[in-house]
């Protein structure tokens, strides 16, 4: 095995250049990530083999100069030393690869064998996040609304101010895990992390704990808060508030508070955006000869709307500035007005007699008279 190849480097590389290697190396084989996979697990051991070499300039020369030969004795007392000019042990076993090991590590837990641990540790300590579900009428969202909400939940201890110590005592540092809350061993080939046993991994050791909240820093009371749903809010819209969540144990940082608003269906109204469209009647004798009729606005006033001469059924009527609130801002969108001709229903005799003149003076029907001259060109291409 040559350790330049393993490692995907040359002679000339760098020091970071060989360690940026290793680093992507050891995750992509590390044994944690493909376990049962024998393969996997000897390409790790090689590449730590070859980096616990690279890495030291000693052992690199040594490499270098007599290549495998410089180890043939690694177990015993033949290991080259060129400072001695002879040869002398070398740990080569991979329990005392613990360097390599932490330096991986750093890419795992996102620091060294102390600060990685420390940032699980706060995180840990971080109070839950809380949800409530807002349901809302149309109106409500148009106009904005505030919810009064109580909630069962962890608020700060004002006894101990949050330490979980008697007094308000700042809590001591663990000694055994240096306040990460975890203790890191190199067990054979790989790294082993548990809790810490002295101070159950809240990194901290309290002596007298507070008597309200028992050590926790925290109590459970009923809270609450006033929420804001802004004007024009738009349905299944997220509101998150910070720090308006589960207080942290011990001084940790409070969660948030997350509302999930949902609008109800109306009974008149559908929205589309920032749009309001409304289905409104239109009566056969006003949609042809023309008129003005009042149809009901989303803010719960009437708007008068012309209706022009010829209007047919599933025609769209604006009505500029009548529809939902914007949000942050004092404007508004717009309404649409769908117009729905009715035919009659319940005709006397007398009316359905002057129908049936008027249809046979052979009035305009724009619609269909297009239609039927389509449908005449069709036949004719048969």
């Amino acid at each position: 095995m040559d350790y330049y190849q393993t490692l995907g480097v040359t002679k000339s590389s760098s020091d970071d250049e060989i360690k940026k290697a290793y680093r992507k190396l050891a995750m992509k084989y590390h044994p944690d990530r493909n376990k049962g996979d024998k393969e996997a697990e000897a390409k790790f051991k090689d590449i730590n083999e070859a980096y616990e070499t690279l890495k030291d300039p000693q052992k690199k020369a040594a490499y270098d100069r007599y290549g495998h030969d410089a180890y043939k004795n690694a177990a015993g007392s033949g290991g080259f030393n060129p400072n001695a000019g002879g040869f002398q042990d070398f740990n080569f076993n991979f329990g005392g690869g613990a360097s390599a090991f932490s330096e991986i590590f750093e890419d795992f837990f996102g620091g060294g064998m102390g600060s990685a641990g420390g940032h699980a540790h706060r995180e840990e300590m971080r109070g839950s996040d809380l949800r409530y579900d807002a349901s809302i009428t149309l109106e409500e969202a148009f106009r904005g609304k505030e919810i009064e909400l109580k909630l069962r939940t962890h608020v700060k201890c004002e006894d101990c101010k949050g330490t979980g110590s008697e007094g308000g005592a700042k809590p001591k540092v663990c000694p055994s895990c240096k306040g990460t809350g975890h203790m890191r061993f190199a067990q054979g080939f790989f790294m082993v992390e548990r809790t810490c046993s002295a101070c159950n991994g809240t990194g901290h050791i309290i002596e007298n704990s507070c008597k309200k909240c028992r050590g926790a820093g925290r109590v459970n009371v009923t809270r609450t808060i006033k929420i804001n749903i802004p004007a024009g809010i738009n349905d299944n819209a997220k509101i998150r508030l910070s720090g308006e969540g589960e207080a942290g144990i011990r001084g940790g940082r409070s969660g948030d508070l997350y509302i999930f608003v949902t609008i109800k269906p109306h009974k008149l109204f559908a929205r589309e955006g920032n749009a309001i469209h409304c289905d409104v009647p239109v009566s056969l004798v006003t949609a042809a000869l023309g008129g003005e009729i009042e149809v009901p606005t989303i803010e719960g006033k009437k708007a008068v709307i012309k209706i022009p001469v010829g209007t047919q059924s599933g025609q769209v009527l604006k009505l500029k500035g009548k529809g939902m609130s914007i949000v942050r801002s004092s404007l508004r969108g717009d309404m649409f007005v769908h117009v729905n001709v009715e035919t009659p229903v319940n005709l006397t005799e007398k009316q359905k007699e002057l129908l049936r003149e008027f249809d046979n003076d052979h009035q305009s029907h724009p619609k269909s008279e297009g239609f039927f001259a389509k449908v005449k060109e069709f036949w004719q291409e048969l």
